[in-house]
């Protein structure tokens, strides 16, 4: 090649680059903010470095959220409360200090969870954060409850009753006030999941079928094109509310976004079956045989233990109904 063809070579090259032969650099991304590094530290579990990190930051909303929920998690690795020591013998018969409801690190996460509350009233998180962290209180106070309830009505109460209500400036973890705040919590973020589910959880425990029940149409409704809300609804229905037709109502729903689902087939025939056996000892012949062959339809495995008592039931009723006429 000339040395004038090289040249030309030359400057065709640096003309390439200099008009986007050659990509420029990517900008370089901004560092991250303290809340950012906190929030992943938290992810990470390096929950003493989050809260580091974070007394870097302005005192906002989403800073004191972050500092309750490293609190909260903090709380869950803690030691349980115990009781204060005691200062002096105790007078004959009386009762022992009992522990703080609530460890110090909970305390300090509700406090932090209020504070943003106060200043942001529709922050869904912090709702939610606050709600799951006084559920297990609530819960367990119910249930303490309803035990010495049981007692006093069997006659057998041994001891002094656990208060029913929290001590004198303990905080408010009543059953209303987790529900009302789960709810808060739905209210402020209209596509969020996690606050419908907590709640249908509490509400369940501590035997609030109505809030259980909307809990659950609201996560339907949130999710919809999820059959496994589907499902949760319709055992809900069929255990809580002993309603099977409308459990049967749900499943059905479910199985249209997944046809092959055995397990959910097998609620429906369990359904069904159970009225057969029903109205088979009623004598109600001809309901029995309809309900038996309805359920027949949603088994697919014809050796199952429910196809062979379907079978039984049936070479009964086939024994039978020639005589009776029914």
């Amino acid at each position: 090649m000339t040395r004038r063809a090289l040249l030309v070579v030359a400057l065709l090259g640096v003309s390439c680059e200099r008009f986007g032969g050659t990509k420029p650099p990517p900008p370089t991304p901004p560092p991250a903010t303290p809340v950012q590094e906190a929030r992943a530290l938290i992810e990470q579990g390096q929950l003493d470095a989050a809260l580091a990190k974070l007394a870097e930051a302005p005192e906002q909303a989403e800073s004191l959220y972050l500092q309750g929920a490293a609190w909260a998690r903090k709380a869950e690795s803690a030691p349980l409360p115990t009781p204060p020591p005691l200062v002096s013998p105790l007078a004959k018969g009386a009762e022992p200090p009992t522990a703080p409801e609530f460890k110090p690190e909970e305390l300090t996460a509700l406090a932090l969870f209020e504070r943003v509350i106060a200043a942001q009233p529709d922050h869904a998180l912090a709702h939610l954060a606050l709600a799951d962290l006084l559920a297990p209180h609530a819960a367990r106070w119910h249930e303490t409850a309803a035990a010495q309830r049981a007692t006093s009505r069997r006659g057998k109460r041994q001891g002094p009753a656990v208060a029913p209500t929290p001590a004198p400036g303990a905080p408010d973890f009543r059953v209303d006030r987790v529900i009302e705040g789960y709810w808060a919590a739905l209210q402020a973020d209209q596509a969020a999941k996690e606050a419908a589910v907590g709640l249908a959880q509490f509400c369940l425990r501590v035997g609030r079928l109505e809030d259980a029940d909307a809990a659950l149409r609201e996560l339907i409704r949130r999710d919809k094109e999820n059959p496994e809300h589907l499902v949760r609804y319709g055992d809900f229905l069929a255990s809580q509310r002993k309603d099977p037709i409308a459990a049967v109502d749900q499943y059905r729903q479910a199985l249209i976004w997944r046809p092959d689902d055995d397990e959910v087939r097998g609620r429906i025939a369990d359904i069904f079956i159970a009225q057969g056996i029903e109205h088979y000892l009623k004598q109600e012949y001809a309901s029995a045989e309809a309900r038996f062959a309805e359920a027949e339809r949603f088994i697919t495995d014809r050796g199952s233990p429910r196809a062979i008592k379907i079978q039984d039931y049936l070479g009964r009723l086939r024994s039978i109904r020639p005589k009776t006429g029914r």
